[in-house]
């Protein structure tokens, strides 16, 4: 006979010899299963749909010839958790720079003559890029504790219902006309392995999944940090002045006008990224 069948007709016979308790264990166990099986499910989903929009939001601020054109823009890539880190991070820079957090109509106009900020605002600009990061971490991280208690609870859940079973099944044999055979003992036993078996079933898919999703969190995790720093150490390096408080950045008429969004697309082929960030520095020199 097929192991497939032997293991449906095992289930079926414990099944069919099952105490009330190891039945409502299982029936536990079914509704973590699938607690588990949607999270792992929606949560795979939701970490691909956070790569791609990353990946979308990363080649336009790749192709924008300054640092803070997607922000003067008012470009959103709400899905992208590097959009909010680089949202917050603007506008923290903007509110020691100008007194304001969003662009506005003179936007262009008043970075143009704006002063430098000093290193200690420049902290604050990080420690606002952090703090998106840590927000975005913990929407990320937010409900695998569903698939840990899958897989962590259930064995013990199977265990617990195996256990009683089997108490269960030696009480039967205790008050009965003592009959120890094992034909007397099959049904018994099969009951109470059930709940384990139950169990098993449930906490090693739950087990493959948390590893893997773990896995693609903190992916996406270390890769927010590392933009965070890079994008950090730009804003710094154009924004900061170490030296003096009050020189200007003729390098910020690049800006353009916020109402003529066309002007950053009239130079194909320039464009910021990570990479082109010392070019940047020669241009302002």
């Amino acid at each position: 006979m097929p192991e497939s069948l032997l293991l449906a007709s095992g289930l079926q016979f414990g099944f069919s010899n099952s105490t009330l308790s190891g039945l409502v264990i299982c029936a536990v166990l079914g509704l973590l299963s699938i607690a588990s099986w949607a999270t792992m499910v929606s949560k795979f989903r939701f970490l691909s749909k956070v790569r791609q929009s990353n990946a979308n939001f990363q080649h336009s601020l790749g192709e924008s010839l300054h640092p803070l054109s997607i922000f003067q823009l008012r470009e959103r890539h709400e899905r992208s958790p590097m959009y909010h880190i680089y949202n917050a991070g603007c506008r923290e820079l903007c509110f020691h720079l100008l007194g304001i957090d969003e662009p506005d109509a003179t936007f262009a106009k008043r970075m143009k003559g704006a002063g430098r900020i000093s290193p200690a605002a420049m902290s604050a600009v990080h420690e606002a890029m952090d703090r998106a990061v840590g927000e975005a971490a913990l929407k990320m991280e937010s409900r695998m504790s569903i698939v840990a208690t899958a897989l962590s609870g259930a064995p013990f859940l199977g265990l617990l219902g195996t256990v009683w079973g089997v108490m269960d099944s030696f009480g039967g044999i205790a008050t009965s006309n003592g009959d120890t055979t094992l034909r007397a003992l099959a049904p018994g036993l099969a009951a109470a392995l059930l709940t384990t078996v139950v169990g098993l079933l449930v906490a090693i898919p739950s087990m493959f999944g948390y590893n893997f999703l773990v896995a693609k969190i903190r992916d996406q995790i270390t890769r927010l940090d590392s933009f965070a720093a890079d994008f950090g150490s730009i804003l710094e390096r154009l924004f900061v002045d170490h030296r003096h408080g009050q020189d200007t950045l003729p390098s910020l008429g690049s800006l353009g006008s916020p109402s003529l969004p066309a002007a950053f697309s009239s130079a194909p082929g320039v464009g910021m990224s990570m990479s082109a960030e010392p070019q940047i520095a020669a241009r302002r020199q």
